[in-house]
């Protein structure tokens, strides 16, 4: 059946401090950078916040996580399952395995395994893993990254963990793309078909491809200057989970202004005729 869930990334401006990883081309090597924000909640908090508004699963971004130990990911998983929420999808938004760079290939491989690790301690059902920066024309790139992907899904099965991948970058900014790498990856790979990721006069064609893959929806609303969402857009693209029958978590996601919460529900008061 359908139900909610909540990304992180809704309350991006409520969870702190984040801790950005980008790549050092100087060095050879992946920083981790702290950005000091007001924490009005902590991540350890969430999962009890969740289940009073009616969440039954979250993604959770791993720059929100403050501590990478074994502990921290104890504590992360006790936290969901005492609140009832699943800790559904953990979001790595670093690496790049389209990188035809094998330092940094190799380097971000073993960054994204040491992440699955801590999933497998945190309870986390998924990684997404983004598939690559590269331009999405370019086939040696989808080739390197449905290599690295393969090598990630052998890594993480074992340790209870599904790599997922998204319609999210360059690489996987067409439909084609993300079907392209689902085929090289057999049923090992899973997919999160995001609504704002795709655009243009072809967005609902491209989404109508992935949407039937999907083993996640992320419902992110498109917003005006004041946060508030093009409803009739979002329907539409809602009318494509509908049609194909998808039974599964669907993900709410709002980055506009505001309250973050406020934003949330606007985007759940559109979506909830789809859920019920």
């Amino acid at each position: 059946m359908l139900y909610f869930s909540l990304t992180t990334w809704s309350l991006h401006r409520n969870l702190g401090p984040l801790r950005w990883t980008r790549w050092n081309e100087a060095d050879g090597g992946y920083l981790t950078e702290p950005q000091d924000q007001p924490e009005l909640l902590t991540l350890l908090e969430l999962p009890v916040v969740l289940a009073a508004k009616g969440f039954g699963a979250a993604n959770v971004c791993h720059f929100h996580i403050p501590n990478e130990g074994e502990e921290y990911a104890r504590a992360l998983r006790a936290a969901f399952e005492a609140a009832g929420v699943r800790l559904f999808t953990l979001l790595l938004d670093y690496g790049d395995l389209s990188t035809a760079d094998e330092k940094r290939r190799e380097a971000d491989l073993a960054w994204l395994k040491r992440w699955i690790d801590f999933a497998s301690a945190a309870g986390a059902e998924r990684v997404r893993v983004v598939a690559g920066e590269a331009a999405p024309d370019d086939a040696n790139a989808l080739r390197r990254s449905a290599e690295g992907l393969r090598e990630l899904c052998a890594y993480a099965a074992p340790r209870g963990v599904r790599v997922v991948t998204e319609n999210f970058r360059p690489l996987t900014s067409t439909a084609a793309n993300c079907l392209a790498l689902l085929e090289a990856c057999g049923e090992s790979l899973g997919l999160i078909a995001d609504f704002g990721n795709f655009a243009g006069r072809t967005k609902l064609e491209e989404l109508g491809r992935i949407v039937p893959r999907a083993s996640e929806i992320h419902a992110k609303a498109m917003t005006d200057a004041a946060g508030m969402p093009d409803a009739d857009e979002l329907r539409s693209c809602l009318e494509l989970v509908r049609e194909c029958g998808f039974a599964g978590p669907i993900t709410l996601v709002y980055d506009g202004p505001g309250d973050m919460w406020e934003g949330i529900e606007r985007v759940r008061e559109i979506v909830n005729p789809y859920v019920g």
